[in-house]
This record gives structure tokens, sequence and C-alpha cells, in this order.
């Protein structure tokens, strides 16, 4: 299914665009933007989708998101129900942060925030309580107070405890941008060669390095080992295929993406997305449905 690109509005003189909706709305469905987004539930739970990640909702939820990630919050409410408001939002566009951090280099400590977004950060409740009412004023603010309260949430951002990381390693890395130098040169060869069986010393050998040190510089850069890694972008490639592909069975998407057997495949499924590969394909499907329906 693919996303519907939502064309967000910034008003004539402002340089973000800060305001609040309530359920049922136009925007909720399955889309993308290009402007960064900060999305705070206030009302009603239900259940959410960011890239490739599927949770639940509850008030109070508060996630960041980067250019144009898909993502959707589908609130489960009484028939005809009318919720005035449930969500606060501040949307902004990516070339206004990054002319302000050129500009002004305390804003450079930003930077790191802005690359994980990416994938989607959900934050702790604390910073969600300390994000409320600094929302709820922006969106009434004007002039120079509503840079300094917009400014004074992404400081409080970059500062908070350290969020859940919601997409995949496939919404991380942008490999058309991708360096062809060290680690980002054996992850690109990795990805290329995905589905083939490649061990530690090949990477290694590839980028000139001994398979020990190797193995310390891959950790150090990916968060993880290669073992691990690997798992991972082959189950995202498997949401790939069973979101586009709804003939494919189960046990060929498997087979397909390098897995050596069904059951060692969906156990690291349901470890990493915490549902089977059936239950993935069929909540997707349910949420398209949904929204052919309204």
């Amino acid at each position: 299914m693919q996303p519907d690109l939502e064309l967000v509005h910034i008003r004539k003189g402002e340089s973000f665009a800060a305001w609040k909706h309530g359920y049922p709305f136009r925007t909720v469905r399955w889309h993308y933007h290009p402007e960064y987004e900060l999305h705070l539930v206030v009302a009603t739970s239900g259940q959410f989708y960011i890239g490739d990640h599927i949770g639940r909702f509850e008030p109070g939820q508060l996630i960041l998101t980067g250019p144009n990630l898909p993502q959707n919050w589908i609130s489960e409410i009484a028939p005809d129900e009318i919720v005035p408001t449930r969500t606060l939002v501040i949307q902004f566009p990516e070339k206004f942060i990054q002319d302000c951090m050129a500009t002004m280099p305390e804003l450079g400590a930003l930077s790191p925030l802005m690359e994980r977004s990416r994938r989607g950060l959900l934050f702790d409740a604390a910073t969600s309580d300390t994000i409320r009412p600094l929302m709820e004023r922006v969106i009434e603010a004007q002039g120079t107070m509503r840079l300094a309260i917009f400014w004074e949430i992404l400081d409080v951002l970059g500062n908070a405890p350290e969020p859940e990381v919601l997409a995949s390693l496939s919404y991380e890395l942008d490999l058309s941008d991708i360096n062809e130098v060290g680690i980002n040169r054996a992850i690109a060869h990795l990805r290329e060669h995905l589905t083939d069986d490649i061990d530690e010393r090949e990477l290694a050998d590839l980028v000139g390095m001994s398979p020990s040190a190797f193995s310390r510089a891959f950790k150090r850069h990916t968060g993880t080992t290669l073992v691990r890694y690997k798992n991972q972008l082959r189950v995202d490639l498997a949401c790939l295929m069973l979101l586009t592909q709804a003939e494919t069975k189960v046990a060929e998407v498997c087979f397909e993406i390098g897995f050596a057997n069904l059951s060692n495949f969906n156990r690291h499924f349901l470890k990493l997305k915490g549902m089977s590969p059936s239950q993935f394909r069929s909540t997707f499907a349910a949420n398209s449905a949904l929204e052919a329906a309204q």
C-alpha cells in the first residue's frame, strides 16, 4: 500500500506549522510528507504505524518523525463518535532546520536528534508531560515568542532520555548517499548481497581489516553484531515483500530472503516485530481496508 503525500501548509510569515486536530480528520491516513513532525496524542487509544513499525498508542504518546517517513494513527472509537482534539502537531521543513544549524553553531547539538528521527523516535512519559504545555503554547503564540518556544521544545527533546527508535534499519540508511569507504562500504556490500551467505571474514577482507578489528568497528558503527544486523535487514526485506507481494506465501518469503528454515525465520521475525509474518501482513491489510472504507 503506497502512502499518500500530505501537503503541509505553513502560513506566510511563519517558519513552521503548529496546530491541533480531532478525530476523524482528513490527515488521518497512511501518509508521508517532507517535513519533520512532532506528534503528541492527547486523547483516545488505538494502533499506530511508523514506517514498518506497528504499535499501540495512548494519550501522552510523543513521537518525532523525520522527512518522508510513512505514518498513521488509527483511534478506536465508537461509531459516529467525534473527538474534538486528539493530537497536537508541529511540522517544520528540513531546510529550515539545516539553515538554522548552519547559521547558529549552538544548534549543532540537535543534529543527532534530527538524524535518528528519520526512523521515528518515541519519547518517555516524563518528556511528554514537559512538552505538552509547550506545544499548547506554541500553537497560540506569535512572533519571536513562537520561535522561542519552538527552540525550547527541541532543546527538551535533545536532552531527553534515550527515545525508542521505531522503524527498521531500512529507513535509516540511504544507499544513494552512503560513503563507499570503511564500514559503510561493507554495509553497502552486505545489503546488495543480503540473501547470500556472507560472513565476517569476507567483509573484513573487503575493507582491508582483520576479522577482529572489523567486528569491533562494525559493532561500534551499528550498535550490534553482524549476525543480528543481517537478520534485521532480512526481516526488513521480508516486511517489504509481505506488504507488496500479497500472492507470495510466507514460506516462499522466508527462503527468498536467505533464511534456511521457516521456524528460524518466524522466531527472528517475532522477536524484531512483535508478531508473526502472517499477523504482520494481515494487520497492514486491515489498515488498508479501513482506509479504503473511510
